[in-house]
């Protein structure tokens, strides 16, 4: 829909200005370039690549492009209200911003919350942003939380996970416009696979295997 308003807009004002209000052939031109760049950034931006995860059940892969900003032990206060390993991923604006689903399960939780627009890479971003937070449980090994985290240019978060659905590891969880940022929780007793600095590829890359209940 945006590329499709994008078009519709700057289409009706090239065809204004070319026939309806002449103007100089430059700023038609430039206007064109114009035009042409936008679209290109939006195609790549609103871009979905198709992603195959043939895993274990209990390996957890990235629900984000990006890169990994954080892995530490935190204190969980909205769902399990225990310590979690804290695994972040930040998206800059031009990497895939799908979300996907880190693992096979059932959505036991699924809240937005409103908030500000922190840079997604501050640590506070993760309680004081816009954000919605996920919590999936699988069939044998523990449930896990995940939160899609507005930054400074999001103003959109789109959550497809409800209450009660079957999440299908690697399936579109979601999306964030912009520069954004997903956090998983895990339990303290899984194995990270991953570093700081680390690069991910939505999807596909294993994060972590968790253990079982």
């Amino acid at each position: 829909m945006p590329i499709l308003l994008l078009l519709l807009v700057f289409g009706g004002i090239y065809l204004f200005l070319e026939n309806i209000w002449p103007v100089n052939r430059l700023v038609t031109t430039v206007f064109l370039l114009i035009f042409i760049f936008l679209i290109g950034f939006f195609l790549q931006f609103f871009r979905n690549p198709k992603r195959y995860s043939n895993t274990a059940e209990n390996e957890l892969i990235a629900p984000a492009d990006g890169k990994v900003v954080i892995i530490e032990k935190v204190l969980e206060t909205e769902y399990f209200e225990d310590e979690r390993m804290q695994v972040s991923i930040f998206m800059s604006p031009i990497n895939v911003h799908v979300n996907r689903f880190p693992l096979n399960g059932i959505v036991r939780y699924s809240k937005y919350h409103k908030g500000k627009f922190l840079v997604a890479w501050n640590p506070k971003s993760s309680l004081l942003n816009e954000r919605t937070t996920v919590v999936v449980e699988p069939k044998e090994h523990e449930a896990i939380l995940y939160r899609q985290i507005a930054g400074a240019l999001a103003r959109r978060i789109i959550n497809y996970a409800k209450e009660g659905m079957i999440a299908k590891k690697g399936s579109d969880s979601g999306f964030i416009r912009f520069g954004s940022r997903v956090d998983l929780l895990l339990p303290l007793e899984s194995e990270i696979l991953v570093n700081i600095g680390d690069i991910m590829k939505g999807g596909e890359t294993i994060v972590a295997r968790i253990p079982k209940k």
